[in-house]
């Protein structure tokens, strides 16, 4: 089984059969590195018994990956449909573990699955809006084990960032109140065809029932984080007028200041929709 995934040709060479360019359009940045798309892959947990979830696959690098550390069952949504040479080669090889879907990644619904990871190297230009959402299906009951996704570093940094951080924000609060998050590792730039400007980081993000539970309403919650970090120099009391004081604060602080607990009782006692 896996010696038909490795036995395939690599994939730059697969590229140049099939005439495939990554297209700027899509955000696409191939990973070649068999090392890292290795690594990624053998980072998704209990893999073995996991349906996963990627998203973009490109060409198949990290797809093939994900097939040779013994994956239960891969469903790579993909937008490029250019891919499908490639893939179609990989599903060929995947003893019926392949599934690809064409479509856009925002709007496929994945509901039919009883449970599953989600890995990726997601492109730049969708990538936090991927997040968001994942985190809203999570909160609202939707049985996703675990999130391996390649960002950005900035944008690994913020989602990891604690209160008083520099990189902390919205993101930082929701993904922080749904989940327990963490940097795995760095990727460097020069990993990637073509070589983007910026340096990316692997994070994984493993789903927490405790605090799942405690979250009553998260689009209030989303709603109050956008309104206090859209003017983050602002002390709140200048943003909200409210009594601050049944929250433990004065009004004098900003939404960096406040962690995603204080966040979180906030959002549950005051009417975002009224702001």
């Amino acid at each position: 089984m896996m010696n038909k995934i490795a036995s395939l040709p690599p994939v730059s060479e697969m590229m140049r059969e099939s005439g495939l360019e990554p297209k700027k359009q899509f955000g696409q940045n191939f990973l070649f590195d068999l090392n890292l798309t290795g690594r990624i892959a053998r980072s998704v947990p209990n893999i073995e018994k996991t349906t996963v979830v990627e998203i973009g696959p490109g060409p198949g690098g990290l797809t093939r990956a994900l097939l040779m550390a013994g994956a239960k069952k891969v469903i790579a949504i993909e937008k490029d449909k250019t891919t499908n040479d490639i893939l179609s080669r990989i599903v060929d090889a995947s003893d019926g573990r392949l599934e690809i879907i064409f479509g856009d990644a925002l709007r496929v619904n994945l509901n039919d699955i009883k449970e599953y990871a989600i890995c990726a190297n997601l492109p730049y230009n969708v990538g936090t809006e991927l997040l968001i959402q994942w985190l809203h299906k999570i909160a609202s009951g939707e049985k996703i084990k675990s999130l391996t996704l390649m960002f950005q570093r900035e944008v690994a940094q913020r989602i990891v960032a604690k209160v008083g951080n520099e990189q902390y924000g919205r993101l930082s609060v929701l993904a922080n109140l749904i989940a327990d998050t963490k940097i795995l590792f760095d990727v460097p730039n020069t990993a990637f065809v073509p070589r983007p400007k910026v340096q990316s980081a692997v994070v994984q993000i493993i789903p927490n029932a405790k605090k799942i539970k405690a979250i009553k309403d998260i689009k209030s919650l989303e709603k109050l984080t956008a309104k206090l970090f859209g003017q983050r120099r602002k002390m709140i009391r200048g943003i909200i007028k409210t009594d601050w004081e049944k929250f433990g604060l004065t009004g004098t602080e900003r939404a960096e200041e406040i962690s995603p607990e204080v966040f979180l009782k906030i959002s549950s006692i005051i009417d975002v929709n009224l702001l």
